[in-house]
């Protein structure tokens, strides 16, 4: 065999087991990110706090409002970020963006079910999750969220639990008030929020 084509030959073998080992290192890295244990987030306690001085009123809504409030706050909250997403109140709640997905990006679709709880919090629960077509288990897109998507210090993802808990006792609020859900029940648009007053807000001790 001449020299060239054995110099060419062992070339083309050189470049074959070249992009192997790359197409292995590219699967390898995939599955351990893929199949990374998932790290746990901790919650506030979800019991009924002693509330101090205070008056509680009720106040009903509907999610036409909330959703206006929401696209407000979200617009402030992403103005300077480079992923972005929208959250709508329909017969669940629905959260719709964009995740990194390498150099790319893919849309992302998530749908959650509100729990209210003993003190006033709400636990959003998955209820259905995609992220373009790729196939990807639910855990690790709630976990992408928690990397990718900016939310308010008052809003924790949890991808163990497949959960989204919003402390809306933990709300910044200009004034003192606190806001607690007080029932929440999306199909039928009936929503109420409690809202306490401190007495010392109001000139009272």
């Amino acid at each position: 065999m001449p020299r060239d084509t054995k110099r060419s030959s062992k070339s083309w073998r050189n470049l074959f087991i070249t992009l192997a080992v790359i197409n292995v290192v590219v699967i390898l890295t995939f599955a351990i990110l893929l199949f990374w244990p998932v790290k746990e987030t901790p919650f506030p306690d979800t019991k009924q706090q002693v509330k101090g001085n205070s008056s509680e009123f009720i106040i009903r809504t509907t999610k036409s409002n909330i959703n206006e409030m929401i696209a407000a706050y979200l617009d402030n909250v992403l103005k300077d970020n480079k992923y972005h997403y929208q959250v709508k109140l329909e017969d669940d709640v629905h959260l719709v963006g964009e995740l990194p997905v390498f150099s790319s990006t893919v849309p992302l679709s998530v749908h959650l079910t509100p729990l209210v709880q003993d003190n006033g919090d709400v636990i959003l629960k998955l209820k259905s999750i995609s992220v373009g077509l790729l196939e990807l288990p639910n855990k690790k897109i709630m976990e992408y969220i928690q990397d990718y998507l900016p939310m308010p210090d008052w809003v924790k993802v949890n991808p163990r639990a497949e959960e989204i808990y919003v402390a809306l006792k933990d709300m910044d609020i200009k004034s003192n008030f606190k806001v607690e859900a007080a029932h929440v029940d999306l199909p039928a648009n009936n929503i109420s929020f409690k809202i306490s007053v401190p007495y010392d807000e109001i000139g009272l001790d």
